[in-house]
């Protein structure tokens, strides 16, 4: 009898959990789709940052059918002198076609508009998805699997990327994806769906954002990696899996993104990447104050780097921008939003670097650490993380110090999720570390698990909340008013 009630009530317990989970879930995608889709409408066409340009390029592959070369003139971004053709433009082929398709039933602008940011809300929504999927794979616990699923996309500045005409929405994607299917690979060896995965994933990254090129070569050192061990003091690497599957995805990525290059090398004279015939046309249709050659840059005037990054304004806007500037860096948010952000990401970065479980019985807590079980591989795992958060800081200050002073965050959100885990596993470990000590207590009473858990569950709801305001905050309090008072 005892045995059956005890069934039932754990049975009851589960179909709670269930019924919890379905709910949470639904929230999660059912307030992207509200923020997204309202902001997708709201926002005046032009306020983005350079949508009016990036738009030149579906604009043209929905009228033509083509793709085009990136010296057209129709293309060419005013006074700039060049276009966004010469790097990859899968998202904009997306667009392009979407809109094509979308002529048949309408010529309205508007619709038109729309179509072109529904594909890169669909982007987001299903960047959504595979951020949560990581979270299963990162997290044991559903709590910090929520909480870190709802920190990556509802920053305000994330779900920005996916509300108007750009590449970084596709970019996002593609890192959720790549990271997604790494870490399948790394636990199951690189089986047939965790390599397709993988594969889509550096794919649609090697089409969309150059300056998200650090995780291709992450996933390929970390692929290196995963098949070399320490056996007897001697190193061995298993040659025979590393080609066998190594081959597979090379074939697949080969098969999706050869045909971009192959066509960058004919039609720019050997120029592969575009990057070169994309200077060359800056330097004959630009006009002087924009010119490549005259234009005024920290570097041209003689300063350093660190000149810039401590004299100017860079890295303080780069900051809030992560955070979230919309529009043309124009549509700040309540002051309280980026402080908020400013202590959670420093304060659990910080915890995730200095807090070390000692004990065995602590340790036992945490059953999060990716890849334990391999101290060298987990090393150089978080080697690779870390390089994936600097690269885009790096690139964001090289280009604003030799070319255009653009202190942007959306350049820097490539790092968003590797920066998230880190932050998140910092506050697990805290509250992990925190709890162990409160039990043990030995003069006072020790703390009841129970009740421990349940303060737990409420830090992490509190904290999910905080983060949901904060993005309303920003859109429905900041940015609405701003498109009402400014409109284009």
């Amino acid at each position: 009898m005892q045995k059956a009630i005890q069934l039932t009530l754990h049975s009851d317990l589960k179909k709670s959990r269930l019924t919890t989970d379905h709910i949470i879930i639904t929230l999660y995608f059912l307030i992207y789709l509200i923020i997204g889709i309202s902001m997708l409408i709201r926002q005046p066409f032009g306020n983005p940052p350079d949508e009016i340009n990036r738009y030149l390029i579906p604009q043209y592959i929905a009228e033509h059918g083509t793709l085009p070369n990136g010296y057209d003139e129709s293309i060419r971004i005013p006074g700039y002198g060049f276009s966004y053709a010469f790097q990859p433009i899968f998202p904009y082929m997306v667009q392009g076609y979407a809109m094509r398709l979308m002529q048949c039933f309408t010529n309205s602008e508007a619709a038109l508009l729309y179509t072109a940011r529904g594909v890169n809300l669909i982007f987001g929504l299903i960047t959504a998805l595979f951020v949560l999927l990581l979270s299963k794979k990162w997290f044991s616990d559903k709590r910090w699997q929520y909480l870190f699923a709802f920190l990556v996309t509802f920053l305000p500045q994330s779900i920005f990327l996916h509300t108007y005409v750009n590449t970084d929405s596709c970019c996002m994607m593609s890192i959720a994806i790549m990271l997604y299917g790494l870490t399948l690979g790394l636990k199951d060896h690189f089986s047939v769906s965790s390599s397709v995965v993988l594969s889509i994933g550096i794919i649609l990254c090697a089409l969309s954002y150059y300056n998200a090129y650090g995780f291709i070569l992450s996933c390929i050192l970390l692929f290196f990696a995963n098949y070399l061990s320490l056996h007897s003091l001697r190193l061995i690497f298993d040659w025979k899996s590393f080609l066998k599957k190594g081959a597979f995805i090379s074939v697949l990525v080969l098969l999706g993104i050869a045909w971009w290059f192959v066509r960058s090398y004919l039609l720019y004279d050997g120029d592969f990447l575009g990057l070169k015939s994309r200077d060359i046309c800056a330097s004959l249709y630009a006009i002087p104050s924009l010119h490549p050659d005259t234009r005024a840059t920290w570097q041209s005037q003689g300063y350093s780097m660190p000149d810039m990054l401590l004299q100017s304004d860079f890295i303080n806007l780069s900051i809030l921008s992560f955070i979230g500037i919309y529009g043309p860096m124009t549509i700040t948010t309540s002051l309280w939003v980026y402080r908020f952000y400013k202590l959670l990401f420093p304060i659990g970065i910080l915890l995730c670097v200095i807090l070390n479980p000692r004990h065995a019985d602590t340790k036992k807590l945490l059953p999060d650490t990716l890849y334990r079980e391999r101290p060298a591989f987990r090393i150089f795992y978080h080697c690779n993380m870390v390089f994936c958060i600097l690269m885009p800081c790096f690139l964001s200050a090289y280009y604003s110090y030799t070319t255009d002073y653009q202190p942007q965050g959306r350049y820097l959100l490539p790092a968003l999720i590797p920066v998230c885990y880190y932050c998140i596993r910092g506050l697990q470990k805290f509250w992990v570390l925190l709890s162990a000590r409160l039990q043990k207590r030995r003069k006072k009473k020790p703390v009841n698990a129970a009740v421990l858990d349940r303060c737990f569950t409420g830090f992490c709801v509190l904290l999910c909340i905080a983060i949901v305001c904060c993005l309303f905050v920003t859109v429905y309090g900041y940015a609405f008013p701003y498109y009402d008072t400014n409109p284009v």
